[in-house]
């Protein structure tokens, strides 16, 4: 009986817990050094982190969450940001060239010089986003 308790409260765990797929060591390694390269930060809770100067090149951000982050000068080239939440960030002078943005969310961003060469941008929030010397547009041309 108890194993049978036991069971059900481990998958119940699996099924109610949602995974997280980001790897802590990296994310400390981020928050502590601005560098993080080609790391797996996937689905990380980077909510209000000072990412001034940021190198992430080629890192994997799908789906983090980086709501009121500082990426001010931040290398993102290559990263991948798919259906990323960046509601209110800063992102000026970024490079974000040839990056995934699907689905990103930029509600109230503000991207100022920010580079977006070969990037792709389809499905993107930009609702009250400031955007100044920043390529990027809903429909049109």
């Amino acid at each position: 009986m108890k194993r049978t308790i036991l069971v059900t409260l481990a998958l119940l765990t699996l099924i109610i817990v949602p995974a997280r797929a980001e790897n802590p060591n990296q994310v400390q390694q981020l928050l502590e050094t601005g560098a993080c390269p080609g790391c797996d930060l996937s689905g990380a809770d980077l909510t209000e982190a000072h990412l001034i100067g940021a190198d992430l090149r080629d890192t994997n951000l799908q789906g983090a969450k980086l709501v009121n982050a500082n990426l001010e000068g931040a290398d993102l080239s290559g990263a991948n940001l798919k259906g990323a939440n960046l509601t209110g960030a800063f992102v000026t002078n970024a490079t974000l060239n040839q990056a995934n943005l699907t689905n990103v969310n930029f509600t109230n961003a503000q991207l100022f010089h920010t580079d977006v060469a070969g990037a792709v941008a389809t499905g993107i929030n930009l609702s009250g986003a400031k955007l100044f010397g920043t390529d990027l547009n809903v429909g049109g041309n």
